[in-house]
């Protein structure tokens, strides 16, 4: 029997598509939809069924300049309402001085109770200022690290890990920059229906796999 989990995707002026799109494209593949039109080789355990929020209807403009469609507002949650996954993605919105604030209120309700909290990129900045990364482990992106870490150690316990692909800390997974957020979402992919099917799936996007270690950008922007 198939289980299927809620999982939010929080959108939000100037956020990186491909950091959001590159997860969404492998965990797209055990949406209820999709497995009702594709012939999976064995059983799924899980299915992830997405919502898209934003701060409001409108279209939102991306950083590349595409403007994405949310399904629902942050403040159109009920307070009983809980969703079992969160998906952050970077993005130069992720920036206290302009990090909306029903995102961050959104954030805040959420992931105390979510079972698992996804973060790429610089999203793990907004977990940051939500207060959800406090005695944690985690990484983001390498061309933001020193920015990141310099302002939350000011106010947050956080262990800001420099040379990560991705990083996984009890319910909280957070990847470094754009891309490794594929390869984290793989991982993911792994835990939730194993190993076969994450591959199956990997196979047909035809997705070169990092390790969890392999971050050549740590070197490349001086961290380590």
């Amino acid at each position: 029997m198939t289980t299927t989990l809620s999982l939010a995707v929080c959108l939000f002026p100037g956020v990186t598509i491909l950091d959001f799109v590159g997860p969404m494209e492998l965990l797209g593949f055990i949406s209820p939809k999709a497995l009702t039109s594709r012939s999976m080789p064995a059983p799924v355990a899980y299915a992830i069924e997405p919502v898209y929020f934003s701060v409001s209807k409108e279209p939102v403009e991306s950083q590349a300049g595409v403007a994405l469609l949310p399904t629902r507002t942050y403040e159109e949650v009920i307070p009983e309402e809980q969703f079992d996954v969160l998906l952050i993605p970077g993005g130069v919105g992720t920036r206290p001085e302009i990090c909306p604030k029903s995102l961050l209120d959104f954030i805040k309700r959420q992931a105390p109770n979510a079972k698992y909290v996804l973060s790429v990129c610089t999203g793990s900045e907004v977990l940051a200022q939500a207060g959800m990364l406090e005695g944690k482990r985690a990484t983001t992106n390498k061309s933001s690290f020193n920015r990141i870490k310099e302002y939350t150690v000011k106010q947050h316990q956080i262990e800001w890990v420099p040379k990560a692909r991705w990083v996984v800390d009890g319910r909280f997974w957070t990847s470094s920059g754009v891309t490794a957020g594929a390869d984290m979402a793989y991982a993911f992919l792994v835990q939730l229906v194993g190993q076969d099917l994450a591959n199956f799936v990997r196979g047909i996007v035809e997705l070169s796999i990092h390790k969890e270690d392999d971050d050549e950008f740590a070197e490349f922007y001086g961290l380590v």
